[in-house]
Parts: C-alpha cells; structure tokens; sequence
C-alpha cells in the first residue's frame, strides 16, 4: 500500500484513493462530495467506459433499431440525422441499455451468445478503464491543477481480477499509485440491494465461467428454453448468488491490496476532512490486525 500508517495518508500532498464495492453503497456519492471540494478529481470507470470504450457499440446499436424503421433509416441514409448517447457522470444508463439482459427476445431479451458476446467487450473495456487510471491521474495534476484524485469504479471490478496473485496487472497497476478502499456493507445493506434490484432489475456484468453456471443452473431449475426465459426473472434470481459471489472476492482485494471502510461510516462522509478521518481509521484497523 503507498500508505502504511494513518499519519503517512493524512500528510500526503497528493492523495490518491481507488473506490470499490458492490454498486449502491455509496462510492460515487463519496466521489461527489470530493468533487465538490474543488480539491478532487473524479475518474468514473463507468463514465470512461461508456464514452471511450463501448461509445460506438451503444451508438452502433442504437442505429441498428433507428433502422428497422422506414422513416428514420431514410434520414441515417442521407446523414440528416445523428444518433448518440448521452452519458454523463450521472446518467450511465446507455451502457447497461446495451449490455441487456438474455432470453425472451419478445420480453427485450438478447440471445444468450450476443449477451455473452457484450459481457466480454464489457469485460475488456472495464479493464483499459482500470488501467488508465494512472493516466487520470497526471492528467487531473498537470491539465487541471488538482491536487487528489478519487477512482469511482463499478461493482464488477472484482470480476476480472485475481486478489491472490501478486502480479494481477490490474491490480498491481492500481495500488502502485492508489490506496485502495473498499466500501464493505453488512447484511442488512445485502438484503436492501436486493429488495431494490427486485423493484427495478438492471444489467450486470459477470465473469464468464460465474456467468454460464448461473444460466445453466436457471434453465435446469425452471425447465425453459433459451427463447422462453423472462430476462427480468434471470438477473432476479441471479442478483444475491452474484452477491454472495463477489463478497469475498472484494475482501480479498482490501485485504491483500488496500483498506476497508464499512459502509455506514462511509455514508456519513459529507467533506474531505469527514473522507480523510474514514480512511485513517481504516489504515490504523489494518495496521492493528497486520494487513495482510
């Protein structure tokens, strides 16, 4: 870690933190907050991949459904109109749009090989975006001016990296220039995730060998063909065994590369100085426990 000691992280000039956790605990609540100081620089993951490296897989897509209609293909034709999405920080909807959900082409679902087939160009532009973290970072220094520098990143980071191999290259990139911090919930913040994803399902994006057993398991349990699965009753199903699958995943990854802050000491991060006291108290646990 480039921060071993509480006084060591509270000194830094420069601090520089990487955010993880399962999505809706709070990481790009925190990045705003910091954001808002004038003092921090937030890299969004899922900003940069849905801008950089899946923009024209979301447009592409988009113009393939304009031109199943006669009215719009005629103005795609004669560059009369333009198609786009429109991601900001706060509106990533185009990227999980595309990513869908797999079954019942008449309920919105993908067949299972295109779903797939999206899982892995998320997978590969979720890890550029990893890795073009230290290119944020002289950027926001030397373009911008600011002085630190917060990584908001998806839940699904824990799906393409190996927490126990020293030499995990995204890993190894991230914690050379970064404290790592997880945002651990308990298993009340568990249940609420599920209860809310229950209300309104979204794509997720999931390692493929979890992926495959999760849509075997499903179709063996129901009895449906491929064409016939609900995609809304899948992700249902699959939401909390993704849960339980990525909770220890996140723990290795603070324990072997970073720190842990509980989440509802996080939610009560307001401001830089409420953000520095969370993290010193997690350096100092660790440090009290001997890391890893």
């Amino acid at each position: 870690m480039i921060h071993d000691t509480p006084e060591s992280w509270r000194a830094a000039p420069e601090k520089r933190v990487v955010l993880f956790g399962m999505s809706g605990l709070g990481k790009t609540h925190v990045a705003k907050a910091l954001r808002a100081t004038g003092r921090w620089f937030h890299y969004s993951v899922d900003y940069r991949i849905g801008t950089r490296y899946m923009g024209d897989h979301i447009a592409d897509n988009a113009k393939r459904e304009a031109m199943k209609v006669p009215f719009l293909r005629e103005l795609l034709l004669s560059d009369s109109i333009y198609i786009g999405s429109n991601i900001t920080f706060d509106n990533l909807d185009p990227v999980s749009t595309y990513l869908g959900k797999p079954g019942d082409p008449a309920r919105g679902g993908l067949p299972f090989a295109e779903y797939r087939r999206r899982q892995d160009q998320f997978r590969e532009a979720e890890v550029a975006a990893l890795l073009d973290t230290p290119h944020f970072i002289e950027r926001a220094r030397d373009l911008y001016g600011y002085p630190h520098f917060v990584c908001d990143t998806g839940g699904s980071i824990c799906e393409w990296v190996d927490p126990e191999d020293p030499e995990d290259p995204v890993l190894r990139t991230l914690a050379a220039s970064c404290l790592l911090v997880w945002i651990e919930g308990s298993e009340a913040h568990t249940a609420e995730l599920v209860r809310r994803f229950d209300r309104a399902p979204k794509p997720m994006a999931y390692r493929p060998d979890f992926l495959l057993r999760m849509w075997e398991s499903y179709r063996a349990e129901t009895g449906l063909p491929e064409e016939r699965v609900d995609p809304d009753a899948f992700v249902r199903w699959t939401y909390a065994r993704a849960l339980a699958h990525r909770q220890p995943l996140y723990a290795a990854m603070a324990r072997r590369w970073g720190v842990t802050v509980p989440a509802e000491v996080m939610a009560a991060v307001e401001d830089e100085e409420s953000f520095v006291d969370a993290v010193a108290g997690a350096i100092a646990r660790r440090g009290r426990e001997g890391g890893a």
